[in-house]
């Protein structure tokens, strides 16, 4: 008798394909009438101006063609998930290439040892470190270049994947979740809302600051349990086969003192990451400069080192094949919101979204925007595009419930962030779970416990802040 096995990624991101392609043939075609909006510099739905229009249903050729198009556009070339995927795949020769020096195993060795006894600090610093980077720029697909790193430091400290995963997943999900001045969900969803971006600015601190200690309590709770006993992890009969992974260029016996060319090494290995933060945070950066960032740096570690001009490309396209199938998995979801798009779809359920908020009372409409906006999320898990699209048709509607625009902000960006703890049409959550060896079934067994409390907290929080309009 076969034991029933849950579907990979890429099984699950097909089926999504299909069933929205489905859908196109089901839910009406319409869109909005739009408008240039200047401080966006891009065009926003109008309130009040949607209208159904000939419909454009997926077949087999759009359906075969969503993953492809997930990558960029085959009819006009432009990018989608293309430079993100691209960008993965440097990023796996770059860590090769530091790895290949024995710089990051004696790294590693020098950070166990110092925490001996206090490996649990590891995960309140690690998350406030990067729910930082989620509150003020929406840390999101430059996270990914952090597991690498991050799940052989907290498998050598005694814990699991899941805990390296949730440390980075959840810290700076939680930090998007409450984004402060995050201009990829705050700024541009508050500007597409009419209001400045400061406006509920408090009660977002709150629900960041309470949130994130929610987080990191749940966390070090189950970081705890599989100290203390491996066979409390979820993905427990994967123990072995994950030590052997990740630390499996580890030598126990390595001494955790650097030479000094590895010193040199690992300072240029920080420097990369702060640049690439600055870069993305102040300068506006996106991809394609952080692709080119970690080229250099990987030239200068095998410079460095004195690799040859062979062992270093050798070691640089072994590391990007070890991280194809996460650049895979970045194009399989983008082809998810490609189908909804072709098929006039997205702006039908926003529409209806619209219809199902009207006339509602002050707490039951930033209620139930809050989980059509979730609903939302999921078929558009951009932050920036779900900001664009459904905000300027939203904030209007909360002065008639007497809602203040500043707390449909908030709902929005807590809904969407909430999602994308677990949405499988999120090349972030899904590279992520590719990368620590997580089956998405074990995530959700994981997670689906703290989204409850978080989901709890947030409308006892957005209900209260109607309170203070």
């Amino acid at each position: 008798m076969k034991v029933f096995r849950f579907p990979s990624a890429y099984s699950i991101l097909f089926l999504i394909i299909v069933f929205m392609a489905i859908q196109t043939w089901i839910i009406p075609a319409g869109k909005y009438q739009v408008e240039t909006n200047e401080a966006l510099g891009r065009e926003v739905p109008i309130a009040g101006t949607y209208g159904e229009v000939d419909s454009n249903p997926q077949g087999v050729k759009e359906i075969l063609l969503a993953p492809i198009s997930g990558f960029y556009d085959p009819d006009t070339y432009l990018a989608n998930g293309i430079d993100v995927a691209f960008f993965i795949l440097i990023i796996g020769g770059f860590l090769a290439v530091v790895t290949k020096t024995g710089a990051i195993d004696s790294g590693i060795a020098k950070v166990t040892a110092a925490l001996k006894g206090r490996e649990q600090l590891l995960i309140p610093i690690l998350m406030f470190l990067f729910s930082l980077g989620g509150t003020i720029y929406g840390m999101a697909e430059e996270s990914l270049a952090f597991y690498p790193l991050i799940l052989p430091v907290m498998i050598a400290a005694g814990y699991d994947s899941v805990t390296a995963v949730s440390v980075i997943l959840v810290g700076a999900g939680l930090g998007t979740l409450g984004s402060t001045v995050n201009p990829f969900a705050t700024v541009i969803a508050s500007d597409a809302a009419g209001i400045s971006f400061t406006s509920g600015i408090t009660l977002r601190l709150v629900i960041y600051v309470l949130g994130l200690g929610i987080c990191i309590a749940y966390v070090m709770r189950y970081a705890a349990k599989v100290k203390a006993d491996p066979t409390c992890s979820i993905v427990a009969e994967m123990h072995e086969s994950n030590r052997e992974h990740f630390l499996s260029q580890r030598d126990e016996t390595i001494s955790s003192e650097l030479t000094g060319s590895q010193k040199i090494i690992l300072l240029l290995f920080l420097v990369a990451f702060g640049v690439m933060i600055y870069g993305v945070s102040v300068a506006g950066w996106w991809m394609a400069q952080m692709s080119a960032l970690f080229l250099v740096a990987s030239i200068a570690t095998a410079f460095i080192a004195r690799m040859s001009e062979q062992e270093f490309t050798n070691t640089f396209v072994d590391g990007a094949r070890d991280l194809l199938g996460v650049a895979l998995v970045i194009g399989i979801a983008r082809g998810i919101v490609t189908i909804m798009n072709d098929g006039m779809i997205t702006d039908t359920l926003l529409y209806w979204s619209e219809q199902a908020v009207s006339g509602l009372s002050s707490v039951m409409f930033i209620n139930v925007m809050y989980w059509i906006e979730i609903v939302l999320s999921f078929f558009v898990p951009s932050s920036s595009g779900l900001a664009v699209l459904s905000m300027p048709i939203m904030a209007p509607l909360a002065e008639f419930s007497g809602v203040g625009r500043d707390l449909v902000v908030t709902a929005y960006q807590s809904a969407s962030g909430i999602v994308n703890f677990i949405t499988p049409t999120s090349g972030v959550v899904m590279g992520a779970l590719a990368i620590g060896r997580v089956p998405y079934e074990r995530w959700l067994k994981f997670i689906w416990p703290l989204l409850l409390i978080i989901t709890v907290f947030l409308t006892i929080a957005l209900s209260a802040g109607t309170m203070f309009e």
